[in-house]
């Protein structure tokens, strides 16, 4: 696969998972505010270190959701090294 397709397809891959976090983080928001069943906290986590930890970022961030819980900052910083990382080292590796 050539190096630049495989980054476009990196970038798009953790776009929409960043979407994906961000709407789970806003339905979590709504279901808290009505006292309604959660989404699971391994969710979110999941999530935002699985490719979409912009959109968890900036959803904690908005939405003033889950920054209080340290380990969601950890984890949520933590996978966009590691994709930020990745990215790079497609860029610098790959002929």
């Amino acid at each position: 696969m050539e190096k630049g397709l495989l980054i476009s397809a990196l970038i798009g891959i953790m776009a929409v998972m960043s979407i994906i976090a961000f709407i789970l983080y806003a339905l979590d928001k709504a279901k808290a505010k009505r006292h309604a069943w959660r989404i699971p906290e391994a969710v979110l986590l999941g999530w935002g270190f699985l490719g979409g930890s912009i959109g968890a970022i900036v959803a904690m961030n908005t939405l003033h959701h889950k920054t209080k819980h340290w380990y969601f900052w950890v984890v949520n910083i933590a996978g966009l090294m590691l994709h930020l990382g990745l990215l790079i080292a497609v860029a610098v590796i790959l002929p």
